[in-house]
């Protein structure tokens, strides 16, 4: 059981917050780009590339691995079974990473400070819809709590 709210039958409320995040994280980096010397473009910049690529891959990889269970909504598919394996064997909510490493990225890259306050925006919001999304998991699946207790939650090995 948790506190944090539903927001809809499946969770829509949870979709639409995250679209609206989605988009003001692009906003702010075009609008607010170009906030650092050019010295540090160089290096934000590689370190954008690689927050970004790491994230797509893990992302993608989250996607492909959960298949027909992938959906946008918090709530689970009703004909779905758990995935503990693949990517979800390091991390439970690779996608969330994936997005949330992205969103990082487009920060530096943009060099963009509001970009990188949405992006830990988004951050503190995907832990908020995984708490949520963990609670409609443990009630459908026997073998959720056992699989929280190994696995992390967004940072594989840390959190």
């Amino acid at each position: 059981m948790t506190r944090i709210p539903a927001l809809g039958p499946r969770g829509e409320g949870w979709l639409a917050g995250q679209i609206v995040l989605f988009g003001l994280a692009f906003g702010a980096g075009v609008a607010g780009s170009g906030a650092w010397r050019h010295e540090l473009r160089s290096v934000t910049t590689v370190a954008a590339g690689v927050l970004i690529l790491a994230g797509g891959l893990l992302a993608i990889r989250g996607i492909l691995d959960l298949r027909e269970n992938l959906t946008a909504l918090p709530a689970p598919v009703r004909e779905g079974h758990l995935v503990e394996g693949g990517v979800y064997s390091i991390v439970r909510h690779p996608i969330y990473t994936g997005v949330i490493l992205a969103a990082f990225g487009w920060g530096l890259f943009t060099a963009s400070p509001a970009a990188l306050g949405v992006a830990a925006i988004i951050a503190l919001f995907f832990d908020l819809k995984s708490r949520r999304e963990e609670s409609w998991l443990a009630e459908k699946y026997p073998g959720y709590s056992a699989y929280r207790a190994r696995t992390r939650k967004l940072v594989p090995w840390i959190y």
